[in-house]
């Protein structure tokens, strides 16, 4: 199947809004992932790049959500240990979503998937 360049685009946009999201516009970039897979066919490229983002996004939003539950049943936001668990989920495990986007960014980029069949 050949890749045009529209698809090319569009799976960079897509990875794009993904990172976006996860770094300076949660929620924004979420919903703009959401039109730019609106946009696609299934098999392409493109299509590809916006569900992975999609998934990627859930995927930190869920685990953002399971840490914010544990701070708030293990000692809430009067604890100090709430400190212990903020900084550790966003230097260890946020930045494993955001570098994991990054990659699939210049994989978009390139035109290729993460993993070929």
């Amino acid at each position: 199947m050949k890749t045009d360049e529209t698809q090319l685009k569009r799976a960079s946009d897509a990875a794009l809004t993904s990172l976006l999201n996860l770094t300076i516009l949660p929620v924004i970039g979420f919903i703009a992932l959401l039109l730019i897979y609106r946009k696609t066919r299934p098999g392409d490229i493109d299509r590809y790049h916006a569900l992975l983002g999609i998934q990627i996004n859930i995927i930190a939003a869920a685990v953002l959500f399971l840490v914010s539950t544990l701070m708030i049943l293990l000692g809430g936001f009067d604890s100090p240990w709430t400190w212990v668990y903020v900084i550790t989920y966003f230097t260890l495990v946020h930045t494993v979503f955001i570098v994991f986007a990054l990659w699939a960014l210049v994989r978009a980029w390139s035109g290729d998937k993460l993993k070929q069949a």
